[in-house]
C-alpha cells in the first residue's frame, strides 16, 4: 500500500498544506504552541493545543481524538451523508472511507476541516471471482467509479472520447466548470481538482513524477495531467460509457461532438 494524503485547505490559520504518509507514519494536528508542537496547525480557539493524530496503516488509516471535551466527525463526501463520530479521548479509530473529511467544531461560522485520501482500496477482477483466494486476480488499478476523483478523470479524458484534438487537455478551471452541474461537485474548487489529480497520479495510477521543468510548476502540472489521461485511455480505465457520469454539456450550436 502506498499510504495516505492529508490536505489542509486554506482558511485554517495559514496556507494550504498537503502531507503524504507512508504505512506506520503519523501526523499530529491542533492549535499548537511553543511547548506543544504539531505537524498541522489549526488556528481556532476551540481547537485543543494537541487535538488529534492521523496514522497511516497498511490498508486504512486511524484517527485519534486527543481532545478531552470535543467529538470529531469524519464525513464521507462521496457517500449519501455517511459519517462517523470519534468521541473525545478515542485512540486509533479505524476509518473505512477512501476519501474523508475530518470536521472539528470551532467558535467561528464554519468548522475546521482536514481532507484525507486513504490507502488504495483493492478490488478483485470482476471476471475472476471464482476459485481460491490464492488463485484470484486483483485489478491493476483500483478506482471507485462513484468517487469524485473518477469524475475528474472522466472530465479530463472527455475530449479524447469525443474525437476532439488529442492536444486539448482540459485545464483545472475547465474541469471545475465542466463538473459544476453535477450534484456532488457544486462546490468543487480548483484546489480540490488539483488534489484529486495528485491523488490519481501518485496513488491510484502510480505515475512517475515528470522530470523537473525550468519553465515552472504549471508545466509540471500539465505533464502530470497528460500522463494521467494517456494511461487512463491506453488501458481502458475510462471508456465512452463513462461519459454518462458527467452532467449534460451546454452546447452552443453545431454537432454535439459525440462519437458516432
Amino acid at each position: 500500500m502506498s499510504g495516505i494524503v492529508v490536505h489542509v485547505p486554506e482558511g485554517t490559520g495559514g496556507d494550504a498544506v498537503t502531507l503524504r504518509l507512508g504505512p506506520g507514519e503519523h501526523v499530529r494536528f491542533g492549535r499548537g504552541s511553543s511547548s506543544t508542537p504539531v505537524d498541522l496547525r489549526l488556528a481556532d480557539e476551540a481547537v485543543s493545543r494537541l487535538a488529534g493524530e492521523i496514522r497511516a496503516t497498511d490498508d486504512h488509516w486511524q484517527l485519534s481524538n486527543l481532545s478531552a471535551t470535543h467529538g470529531y466527525l469524519v464525513e464521507n463526501p462521496e457517500g449519501a451523508g455517511e459519517y462517523l463520530r470519534v468521541p473525545p479521548r478515542r485512540v486509533g479509530a479505524p476509518i473505512p472511507f477512501e476519501f474523508a473529511r475530518v470536521v472539528l467544531p470551532t467558535r467561528g461560522d464554519a468548522p475546521v476541516c482536514l481532507q484525507v485520501f486513504a490507502p488504495d482500496h483493492v478490488y478483485l477482477d470482476p471476471h475472476a471471482l471464482g476459485g481460491s483466494w490464492e488463485s484470484r486476480t486483483l485489478t491493476a488499478y483500483s478506482l471507485d467509479e462513484t468517487a469524485t476523483y473518477f469524475l475528474v478523470l472522466v472530465a479530463l479524458c472527455e475530449p479524447w472520447l469525443r474525437d476532439r484534438s488529442p492536444a486539448a487537455v482540459p485545464t483545472t478551471p475547465q474541469v471545475v466548470e465542466r463538473l459544476r452541474g453535477h450534484a456532488a461537485c457544486a462546490r468543487l474548487t480548483s484546489r480540490a481538482v488539483s488534489s484529486h489529480l495528485d491523488y490519481l497520479a501518485d496513488e491510484k495510477l502510480r505515475i512517475a513524477a515528470p522530470a523537473p521543468d525550468p519553465a515552472g510548476r504549471a508545466d509540471r502540472r500539465n505533464g502530470k495531467r497528460e500522463a494521467v489521461v494517456g494511461l487512463a485511455l491506453k488501458f481502458g480505465i475510462v471508456r465512452e460509457e463513462h461519459l454518462a457520469l458527467l452532467p449534460p454539456r451546454a452546447e452552443s450550436g453545431g454537432r454535439a461532438g459525440a462519437r458516432a
